[in-house]
């Protein structure tokens, strides 16, 4: 564990020694969605060290956030994943990043969009008050051949990768645009008359798409300063 502390005897504080440190946070998010060996760790974290990767495991295994299991395998490969204390973090993670999409603009041409990210970005903004009684089905086809599917159903929300044959409707932003699709910033009727945003199905779909998933207005930024 790290020996820096803040030195103030404050859960916020302590939450912030054992999670706060760079990269803890994005480890943590990586493995809300489930076990995952330190290469595929590294592959949704593709600017992290590996010195540094290995020193986040193990401070996050000392403090008792994740643990480390062998998998009944002949290759004996080792996972990392989240114990029950480090799993109380999935709703953290999610309202932290609903709260930083409000602030998130284009993304630069070195930015990442991994499939976890686009997996839980569907999570993060979903809202389940919206989908009382609702059954749907999306398949999501995201630029780079990366395919996500969302399973409605009466205020549940399953996301998975890969395609779904019986999906009810198909969406292929042609670039960045789902996130103003999901803030407001576009709506369905001109993502689909710009061409910004396919869609195979009943065009009904997509604007219930815009109501099930949202991201809150963007704060006001003070005067001069532009978010990227």
């Amino acid at each position: 564990m790290s020996s820096r502390t803040y030195g103030q005897f404050c859960g916020l504080a302590r939450a912030l020694e054992i999670i706060g440190e760079r990269w803890s946070l994005l480890i943590v998010r990586d493995l809300v969605l489930g076990p995952k060996r330190f290469t595929e760790l590294q592959a949704g974290l593709p600017k992290i060290p590996a010195s540094t990767l290995s020193a986040r495991l193990n401070e996050l295994e000392q403090s008792g956030v994740l643990r480390r299991r062998l998998l009944p395998q002949l290759d004996a490969a080792v996972v990392y994943e989240l114990t029950e204390y480090g799993s109380e973090l999935d709703q953290i993670v999610l309202d932290l990043g609903l709260w930083g999409a409000r602030s998130l603009g284009r993304p630069a041409a070195e930015d990442v969009f991994t499939l976890d990210s686009a997996i839980l970005s569907l999570y993060t903004t979903f809202r389940s008050e919206k989908a009382k009684g609702v059954q749907v089905t999306y398949e999501l086809r995201y630029p780079g051949d990366m395919v996500v599917h969302a399973i409605v159903e009466d205020g549940a929300l399953k996301v998975a990768e890969g395609a779904h044959p019986g999906a009810d409707a198909v969406i292929e932003p042609l670039g960045p645009f789902i996130k103003d699709l999901l803030s407001g910033d576009l709506t369905a009727a001109d993502a689909t008359r710009t061409g910004k945003i396919r869609i195979e199905g009943a065009f009904e779909y997509l604007e219930l798409f815009t109501d099930l998933f949202h991201i809150p207005a963007a704060p006001k930024m003070p005067d001069g300063i532009v978010v990227r």
